[in-house]
């Protein structure tokens, strides 16, 4: 685990993001018809095509390559310019994942919270949580980052 991130960025970065994406990657996998009907919350999709379900399936494999990307990263980096710069590539695809929500709910269904379901709440909310966590993580507002003793590498 990166002994470099104080103790919540740590927690959500290590723990709480791998989990959430690994459980994306799960219900698209396994429930794939469900994941992609919830997508918007207070519709009920129509049509669920061969197009639909292939992308559905990219997607989860989508959220699996992100939670393996943070585990491969995170417990094996010791060097803060990695950290820093997979933390801000993140950050930068979180203002991505919450526009591009924005745009398909369109402004109405967006702000109304009350009628987000469970995805909504991942996409936009959870999101969000990131985001803010990741820009308050690099602006040094969680704490310090803690100095690693390198040791020396065997050749």
């Amino acid at each position: 685990m990166s002994s470099l991130l104080p103790p919540f960025p740590r927690l959500v970065f290590t723990i709480l993001e791998p989990l959430a994406t690994i459980g994306g990657y799960l219900a698209s996998i396994f429930g794939t018809a469900t994941f992609a009907g919830a997508q918007v919350p207070n519709i009920t999709p129509t049509l669920y095509t061969s197009t639909t379900q292939i992308l559905t399936l990219q997607l989860g494999n989508c959220y699996g390559l992100i939670a393996l990307i943070a585990i491969g990263v995170l417990y094996s980096t010791n060097e803060p310019k990695v950290l820093r710069n997979y933390l801000i590539a993140c950050a930068i695809a979180d203002v991505g994942h919450i526009w591009v929500t924005y745009h398909v709910l369109g402004y109405a269904n967006f702000v109304d919270v009350r009628g987000w379901n469970s995805l909504a709440w991942g996409n936009i909310g959870f999101t969000f949580f990131l985001f803010v966590t990741r820009v308050a993580y690099l602006a040094g507002l969680l704490g310090n980052d803690r100095i690693v003793a390198r040791s020396k590498k065997r050749v």
